[in-house]
């Protein structure tokens, strides 16, 4: 029996109830970007207002809670794309 490299791979089947935890890992990532995207918007608001008003101090840490939430999505979304990458290049190895 002669085995090719397109033989070997990681068996999804085996576990069982693989196809919940797929989507339980779908739903915590929405629920990651919808997170994210709201503390964006609450964000961009108060520094928003708080620069008009000329509160220095807390517009610094509204500015802060962008680039948090705006990493928090980007981390968020990549994360998914970095396991895709990484079981795709298993069977490569």
């Amino acid at each position: 029996m002669l085995v090719t490299f397109t033989d070997v791979g990681p068996n999804f089947g085996a576990v069982g109830g693989s196809g919940e935890l797929r989507t339980i890992v779908g739903a915590l990532l929405t629920y990651g970007l919808i997170v994210a995207v709201f503390v964006l918007v609450v964000s961009v608001t108060t520094w928003a207002i708080a620069s008009s008003s000329g509160s220095w101090n807390t517009a610094q840490k509204a500015k802060t809670g962008c680039f948090v939430a705006i990493g928090g999505a980007a981390l968020t979304g990549a994360a998914l794309t970095w396991a895709n990458w990484l079981l795709d290049i298993g069977p490569h190895l």
